[in-house]
């Protein structure tokens, strides 16, 4: 039983970020037709800069409030989540506070749009965030069909509304009001993202804020060396487009090409996400009672490579078509400038190695192992800081790219033994030869198709026919089976 909730609470969270990602297709699309290249790059550094603070905002609470949520008995669940949402409330304000504030007196961008650009963009962070303790009341009680539909929903109603000034016919405008309201648009979509999350979510838990103030700094105090390693994983992940606009004069045309790609390779990234804030609850149950979990850990580790893997290929075989379907051709890389799709083919190795690391991270959390992988992600993030700082003034937002790969090879070697140590997987060699005959399959697939990729249409086709392929492949070799 405890398995069939795991698949089917992740398989809701990958349908909505299947249908979030088609959604998003449309709303980049819309961004690269509508601003120019320098506009557009203000919107990519806007988000790409509240990134971090993002990050610091969400201080590891979303994967304590699980682990917490999950513990306490029903008379308990309403005060935790009272004591979390206020808790969020608080680190909320204080991180997008400083966000707004440090964008303002930075004299780089006195004169640019990215201070008005932040300011506006920052209620996306702002309501997605509060937003994900609500999410824990569906994820402990496996009803995510309901953030399906509240992510759905948000994401038609942000890309209708940027979508209605490309049907007014807006092209290539360098207004800022047009930037303005596009950002504006994403944070009505995440305010409205809260309310439906809220209505759904009060119907199974009383939503109210709770003062309790002993509860409360015990959940700061447990969340707090996690906070930390998550605000090192984002910048080892996320710093890299601050960077670009703080060191490079031509940041706006750099984060063009760049931050688009960074927005795609988020998609992939999130998805091992999904599947290990599923497991978490049942195998922190399990562990705590002392149960065997070696299988539940192998088959978990097994499924996050072949999604790792699949968005490796597709974003190493197919950058160039993909960049043309998901933003213009004036991203495109041409003989003497780098594009977005140099950028996307780089990033195609952190995309396969980032579900090795955060199942690493889960791992460590898990067991409290915090000391280790704090020092390892703080580790990281200094080495990704400095090789940034000593290469991006040359070599822009290929070298950011080239980091990003030096960084996550070097994590998932050092973290991914740790792991291992601290709690066994169980892998069999029949579902190693499993994966590795689905990835040549796909692989050969990607090849086949890629030469007749010369359109947005036969692009569209062939991820059509990709997924046919993909599923008419994991079925025959019966991967559902010995994964799921």
């Amino acid at each position: 039983m405890s398995k069939k909730l795991i698949v089917t609470s992740t398989l809701w969270q990958m349908g909505s970020q299947i249908v979030m990602a088609a959604l998003s297709i449309l709303t980049v699309k819309f961004v690269a037709i509508g601003l120019t290249k320098e506009l557009a790059g203000n919107y990519n550094s806007a988000y790409g800069y509240l990134q971090l603070f993002g990050i610091l905002a969400d201080f590891g609470l979303y994967a304590v409030a699980v682990r917490e949520m999950s513990k306490a008995d029903d008379t308990q669940k309403e005060n935790v989540l009272g004591a979390l949402l206020v808790l969020r409330t608080i680190i909320l304000l204080i991180s997008m506070g400083t966000a707004v504030l440090f964008v303002w007196l930075m004299p780089q961008w006195r004169g640019t749009p990215l201070p008005v650009s932040v300011l506006i963009a920052s209620f996306v962070p702002f309501f997605t965030l509060l937003t994900g303790i609500i999410r824990t009341v569906f994820q402990i009680n496996y009803k995510m069909h309901f953030v399906f539909i509240a992510e759905v929903l948000q994401r038609i109603m942000t890309t209708g509304l940027i979508g209605t000034f490309i049907f007014l016919g807006v092209r290539q405008s360098s207004n800022l009001f047009h930037l303005h309201m596009m950002l504006l648009f994403g944070g009505v979509g995440a305010c409205f993202l809260f309310l439906v999350s809220f209505i759904y979510g009060n119907r199974f838990i009383r939503i109210r804020p709770s003062t309790d103030i002993t509860l409360i700094k015990r959940l700061l105090l447990r969340a707090a060396p996690f906070g930390v390693a998550y605000l090192c994983l984002a910048f080892y992940r996320q710093f890299d487009i601050t960077l670009i606009a703080l060191l490079r004069d031509d940041f706006e045309l750099q984060n063009a090409y760049y931050g688009f790609v960074v927005r795609m390779a988020d998609m992939g990234f999130i998805l091992p996400t999904f599947l290990l804030n599923s497991t978490l609850p049942i195998l922190s149950e399990r562990d705590a009672k002392g149960e065997d979990t070696s299988l539940l850990l192998g088959q978990t580790f097994m499924t996050i490579l072949i999604i790792g893997t699949v968005a490796f290929l597709f974003a190493a075989l197919w950058s160039r078509p993909l960049v043309a379907l998901l933003t213009t051709e004036q991203y495109l890389s041409t003989a003497t400038q780098p594009g977005s799709d140099t950028a996307l083919r780089l990033i195609s190795i952190p995309l396969l190695l980032n579900g090795i690391i955060l199942y690493s991270f889960y791992v460590l959390l898990n067991r409290h192992m915090w000391k280790r992988l704090v020092l390892t992600l703080f580790s990281a993030a200094l080495l990704s800081l400095g090789l940034n700082v000593y290469l991006i003034p040359d070599y822009g937002f290929v070298s950011a790219a080239g980091v990003s790969i030096v960084v996550h090879v070097l994590l998932a070697c050092v973290l991914l033994p740790q792991a291992l140590r601290e709690m066994t997987m169980s892998v069999s060699l029949k579902e190693i030869r499993l994966w590795a005959l689905f990835s040549a399959g796909t692989a050969m697939g990607l090849s086949l198709f890629a030469p007749i990729l010369t359109n947005e249409l036969s692009t569209v086709i062939g991820l059509v026919a990709m997924t046919i392929l993909m599923g008419a492949l994991g079925w025959g070799l019966k991967l559902h089976k010995e994964l799921f």
